[in-house]
């Protein structure tokens, strides 16, 4: 794929990104932007996602249970290795969107995340808010979320409208519930949105290729599995802003980043090879 010029994608977003999503999103913690990406863009990075799951990391995993029908595979951290991911992060507009939506001046890349469930999937991704799982602080953060196949309402990812604001809450295992981020009982448990859907502000939206969701990332967000012969291949990618700084825990992240506390101390700004600028 040919790299577009700067010139070209910052056009792109002032189309695609408007000023009533800039507001959505600091009001309610997510947004869904229609056709950012064009073919080539969509057929790199399913080019690159299929790359992925024929070699994996020793980071990926199957988050779904032995019996499910499916398969729920996850993999963290490829942008070095996969040259297909690389490529689409640097040259489509995703960071200029993400700077927008943040209200940020600058973007630094956090990390890419290949989400992939396999027809008949059953497993569920439960509600939960990302950002007690990471090794940062901050307000200007934001996560895209980047299918490569159409997705339904029943199977997109839903939000709780405005979750954003806080309070942080107790990260757990999706499998077993386990508290194995912060101490049992340090933070507030989850709200069981299932269980009163009616009583909370949902946010959902089917997808195309070419669409994406975006979101800050203590938004509270699930997802459902994927029924009958489709598949639901997602790139996610993590991006953060001005105010984000390294907070350094006494457990391993998800993802982590062995050696990093050594590299920078905590409440450092995020300089490091490993999360390069992305847009100034």
């Amino acid at each position: 794929m040919k790299a577009p010029s700067l010139q070209a994608l910052q056009q792109r977003v002032k189309e695609r990104v408007t000023d009533q999503m800039v507001q959505d999103f600091q009001r309610d913690g997510a947004v869904c932007i229609r056709q950012l990406l064009n073919a080539d863009e969509v057929a790199l990075l399913r080019d690159g996602i299929e790359a992925n799951l024929a070699a994996p990391s020793a980071r990926a995993k199957v988050a779904s249970r032995p019996d499910d029908p499916g398969r729920f595979f996850e993999d963290f951290c490829n942008w070095q290795s996969l040259p297909q991911l690389g490529q689409f992060i640097q040259d489509t507009p995703l960071a200029l969107a993400a700077q927008r939506l943040m209200a940020s001046n600058t973007v630094r890349l956090y990390h890419d995340h290949v989400l992939v469930k396999e027809p008949g999937t059953r497993q569920r991704t439960p509600w939960h808010q990302d950002q007690p799982y990471y090794n940062i602080e901050g307000q200007q953060n934001i996560s895209l979320w980047i299918p490569v196949d159409p997705v339904a309402r029943s199977a997109t990812l839903e939000f709780v409208a405005g979750s954003h604001k806080g309070p942080w809450l107790m990260p757990r295992t999706f499998m077993d519930n386990q508290a194995k981020w912060f101490p049992e009982g340090s933070l507030s448990d989850l709200p069981d949105v299932e269980a009163a859907r009616d009583q909370f502000p949902i946010l959902g939206w089917d997808i195309e290729p070419g669409d994406l969701v975006c979101f800050h990332m203590l938004t509270l967000h699930a997802a459902g599995g994927v029924e009958g012969s489709n598949r639901r291949r997602v790139f996610s990618v993590r991006f953060m802003g001005d105010d984000i700084r390294h907070a350094p825990r006494r457990w391993a992240t998800s993802p982590d980043f062995p050696g990093l506390e050594a590299e920078l101390p905590a409440g450092a700004t995020m300089d490091h090879p490993l999360f390069p600028l992305m847009a100034t």
